[in-house]
C-alpha cells in the first residue's frame, strides 16, 4: 500500500527548491518563489493544491482519481488538489519540482535543470522555452 506524505513533509519538499517561502495568505500557507505561488495548504489539511499544466492535471487525475483533482477555482487553470495520503514522497517531490518550475523565472529552472529536473512530462519543458 502506498504511503501518504504528511504536511510538513510537503512543506519541506516545497522549501527545499532554490528561493522558495512560506507565506500566509487566505488562513493557508502559500509556497512562493520570487512572490510568486507554486503550492499551498493547510497544516490540519488533507489536501494541498499544487499548480500544473491542464495536461498534467488530466494525466495526473486519470492516473488517480481518489489523489488527484483539478482545485476549486483555479483548476481551470491547471491547478491541481492532492490528497496527502494518497501520494507518496517520490511522486509528490516531481509534483512540487514541477510546480516550483512552472513558476520560477527560466534563469533560476536552469539553475536546478544543472543537478537534475524531475518533471512529470518532458514535451512541458519544450513548450515553455516556446
Amino acid at each position: 500500500m502506498l504511503r501518504g506524505v504528511t504536511f510538513q513533509q510537503f512543506r519541506r519538499l516545497c522549501l527545499s527548491l532554490p528561493e522558495a517561502e512560506e507565506r500566509e495568505t487566505w488562513g493557508e500557507a502559500t509556497f512562493r518563489v520570487r512572490d510568486r505561488i507554486f503550492a499551498m495548504g493547510s497544516e490540519g489539511g488533507e489536501f494541498v493544491s499544487v499548480k500544473a499544466s491542464l495536461d498534467d492535471q488530466a494525466g495526473l487525475v486519470e492516473m488517480d482519481p481518489k489523489t488527484f483533482s483539478p482545485s476549486a477555482y483555479t483548476g481551470r487553470f491547471g491547478w491541481v488538489r492532492v490528497r496527502l495520503r494518497g501520494v507518496g514522497p517520490e511522486l509528490a517531490q516531481r509534483v512540487i519540482t514541477n510546480a516550483w518550475e512552472r513558476t520560477a523565472p527560466r534563469r533560476l529552472v536552469a539553475q536546478l535543470s544543472v543537478v537534475g529536473p524531475s518533471r512529470l512530462n518532458p514535451q512541458d519543458q519544450k513548450a515553455r522555452r516556446r
